[in-house]
């Protein structure tokens, strides 16, 4: 089906012409009269207001966008900051289970021992904690756990992903043993967390432990002791090596 082309235009008949022109004549004193001032003045004044409304407009844009770039910036930083912190937290993560894990294997290699489960015995106490303080390159005290049914057997040094550890073994007048594991983690010390002191339960490796980190060293109370016993060890550990 064919679509009808619109008609063609046409030029104004004669009627519409004469028409056109009498009305032009009928009004020919107003359309050659000057535009008023009054006139011209309202004209120029919204003209200046248009003109106005367009620089706010562009400069509001501009600094709608300014705004817009600090604040994405902002954000940025403040989730880069996050990055940062979550990265450095799972970086931390790795060295304190392996310490954790160390302080178990360690506890669960020499508690056993009956002629030999210590280097230095604790007749040589003086001795061993100087021994042990120059290798750590940290000063180290033997807790006094008497108070707590446990007299020190003696220590021994220990290597570490991130230099020597040391290691003090306490026993009770049942036989049982516990052992105080201290070293240095891998990395450098989170200025915001260097002093965190935080006691943590591990069941990881052979025996459970206590552990807490202060100025980027770990100490890690382990034996094969109920939670609260150890928990109870560990916190008079703490008390006298802080």
């Amino acid at each position: 089906m064919n679509t009808p082309s619109p008609p063609p235009v046409t030029d104004l008949s004669p009627a519409w012409q004469v028409q056109r022109d009498a009305l032009r004549q009928l009004h020919r004193e107003v359309l050659d009269e000057p535009i008023p001032p009054a006139l011209l003045a309202a004209a120029g004044l919204a003209e200046r207001q248009l003109a106005s409304r367009s620089r706010w407009l562009r400069w509001g844009g501009i600094a709608a966008g300014v705004a817009v770039a600090f604040c994405a910036g902002w954000m940025g930083s403040a989730q880069w900051t996050r990055l940062q912190s979550g990265a450095a937290m799972l970086a931390r993560a790795p060295a304190a289970r392996e310490f954790v894990h160390a302080a178990s294997v360690a506890h669960a290699v020499y508690a056993p021992e009956k002629r030999h489960p210590v280097e230095v015995a604790a007749a040589e106490q003086q001795h061993l904690a100087q021994w042990l303080s120059k290798r750590l390159e940290h000063p180290l005290k033997v807790p006094d756990l008497s108070a707590q049914g446990y007299a020190l057997v003696g220590g021994r040094l220990l290597p570490g992903d991130a230099g020597a550890r040391a290691q003090f073994m306490f026993e009770n007048t049942g036989g049982e043993r516990i052992t105080l594991y201290i070293g240095s983690l891998a990395g450098p010390a989170d200025p915001q967390r260097a002093g965190e002191t935080a006691f943590r339960f591990s069941g990881e490796g052979p025996v459970p432990s206590f552990y807490w980190m202060d100025r980027g060293f770990g100490y890690a109370i382990a034996g094969s002791l109920p939670r609260d016993a150890l928990l109870s060890l560990a916190t008079a550990v703490y008390r006298q090596i802080e």
